[in-house]
């Protein structure tokens, strides 16, 4: 992790963590040879206090963050309960989580539901644990940030535009990215970010989550439990995601690109200070691909 002048956080999908592509010779619809770069994909294996919980398909990178963010994500980190430490064995591919408290997986694990998620697509034990009187803070929402970070976002060197076949999600604050993890499946990226967050103790009260993927149900449960009041996305929704995200409070704003977007709730945090006719269309160059839109 580093800090730039103004004390932003920039992180950034690592290759030195591991060999994110690969060059792989193909065929035009012409005939012509062609090489392109694809997206390296690998399991990782996450255990906590010794026991096995799951396997993920992940780009390798950040495999700490990942694990970290996903049991937290899944309610297997209980309340107060200190990580002692995060193991990382590259050669067989797994991450091993201690913690110093009893462990809460025991019961999550006879209760599978698969999601609409990608790359590891199933939430264990109850689905909205934990939402129950969940608040989040009412901190408001400038459109001039919306439209400053959606910019910004589609600017910044990614693997989507070197290969493709991958989701962003973004951390920020105001008009500012402050964590930008990648990963075939969605939720690993917001996993990361999960894990990132808990490791360096920053809360999410004054926040922004951005996401490529589509706003459903276990991504707006996952915005919810990482303490964040606003998720945005370039993508579309579900009705469920819809009505989770009324239920605790969230502000929920998809379709976000150019100069366009719908907010399906929490509109009351929207700050409107900025005429979208004078924001740019996107640049089709730098745009990313969204599901669901």
């Amino acid at each position: 992790m580093t800090r730039d002048a103004t004390d932003h956080y920039l992180i950034a999908p690592d290759p030195a963590a591991a060999r994110l592509t690969r060059a792989v010779e193909g065929f035009d619809e012409t005939g012509a040879r062609r090489t392109i770069s694809v997206v390296e994909e690998r399991p990782l294996t996450i255990f906590l206090n010794g026991q096995e919980i799951v396997t993920a398909m992940t780009i390798g990178d950040y495999p700490e963050y990942l694990a970290l963010g996903f049991l937290k994500n899944q309610g297997m980190l209980g309340a107060g309960e200190t990580v002692k430490g995060v193991d990382f064995d590259e050669e067989l591919e797994t991450v091993v989580v201690r913690t110093d408290g009893e462990t809460v997986y025991e019961e999550k694990l006879k209760k599978k539901t698969r999601t609409s998620g990608c790359a590891v697509g199933t939430v264990f034990g109850d689905m909205m644990e934990g939402l129950e009187g969940l608040s989040l803070p009412n901190a408001p929402v400038k459109t001039s940030w919306l439209y400053a970070l959606a910019a910004a976002i589609n600017r910044t060197p990614s693997l989507y535009l070197e290969a493709g076949a991958i989701h962003g999600t973004v951390l920020c604050r105001e008009d500012r990215p402050l964590v930008y993890m990648e990963d075939v499946g969605r939720h690993n990226a917001v996993d990361k970010i999960a894990g990132w967050m808990l490791s360096e103790g920053v809360p999410g009260e004054d926040k922004i989550l951005y996401t490529t993927g589509r706003l459903t149900s276990e991504m707006v449960i996952k915005c919810a439990h990482m303490g964040i009041p606003v998720l945005a996305s370039r993508s579309g929704f579900t009705a469920w995601g819809v009505e989770i995200a009324r239920q605790v409070g969230l502000t929920l704003i998809g379709r976000m690109r150019g100069q366009r977007f719908t907010c399906l709730s929490g509109e009351d945090r929207l700050i409107r200070d900025t005429d979208p006719a004078h924001v740019g269309e996107e640049d089709r160059k730098h745009g990313r691909k969204g599901a669901g839109a």
